[in-house]
């Protein structure tokens, strides 16, 4: 797992589970002490992706995206099992649009 993948995974909400994509922001550092994955939503409501801390993946099919999607900056913590399979990974331009996102939701500098 690199940071920048877009992995389908199982997203564990209050009524179900329900699969879908995600985009892993933990790093290889990260990984090597923990047995979790940070990871960032994508969705394909894209007229809802209206926040300062959405963006609209400018290369979504190269990430292995079926449909125009937005990364949101809903981020989570998930056991690494939850991972079902990796669809592709984030341009370089759409990944540093996602850390500029992260920084953002997150007040880092």
């Amino acid at each position: 797992m690199n940071p920048g993948e877009v992995v389908w995974i199982d997203f564990p909400g209050i009524v179900q589970t329900k699969r879908r994509p995600a985009v892993i922001l933990s790093s290889a550092t990260y990984h090597a002490t923990r047995p979790d994955i940070i990871v960032g939503l994508v969705t394909s409501q894209i007229a809802k992706a209206t926040a300062p801390t959405d963006w609209l993946l400018q290369d979504w099919r190269s990430a292995g995206l079926r449909v125009p999607s937005v990364f949101r900056a809903f981020l989570s913590t998930l056991q690494q099992s939850s991972i079902v399979s990796t669809m592709g990974t984030l341009s370089p331009t759409d990944w540093n649009e996602v850390v500029v996102r992260v920084k953002l939701a997150m007040d880092l500098k």
